[in-house]
């Protein structure tokens, strides 16, 4: 799949989670402010989460690896002191987090299946 089609996914879920109201919004509304926080959230992922990853490495082995959600939760506050993204605090950020990561893998897994055919 190519980047493009990861960040057109990820904008995708970034809008659905919004419009569930679980902790995430956006302040104004449009495509713009969410294309644009798709792409710090890719770019949050791919530089601070895995740094974020091995200094908590420890919590996240006592925890059984339940300790990533809130590592998750971090990195969504991250993203919304950077750019338009609402957070309504940390379990909102824990919650829409989670459900952020499950509408991403179903879109991923959906739109991969299609590109198989």
């Amino acid at each position: 799949m190519s980047l493009f089609a990861r960040w057109i996914i990820s904008a995708l879920a970034l809008w659905l989670t919004a419009q569930l109201n679980v902790g995430l919004s956006f302040s104004p509304s449009g495509v713009f402010p969410i294309l644009m926080t798709a792409l710090v959230l890719g770019l949050v992922n791919v530089m601070v989460k895995p740094i974020m990853i091995i200094l908590t490495l420890p919590f996240t082995l006592l925890t059984f690896g339940l300790f990533l959600l809130v590592v998750n939760a971090i990195s969504i506050a991250i993203v919304a002191t950077l750019t338009p993204l609402t957070v309504t605090g940390f379990w909102g950020a824990m919650i829409g987090a989670l459900v952020l990561s499950i509408i991403n893998a179903v879109l991923t897994s959906f739109f991969k299946r299609n590109n198989e055919d």
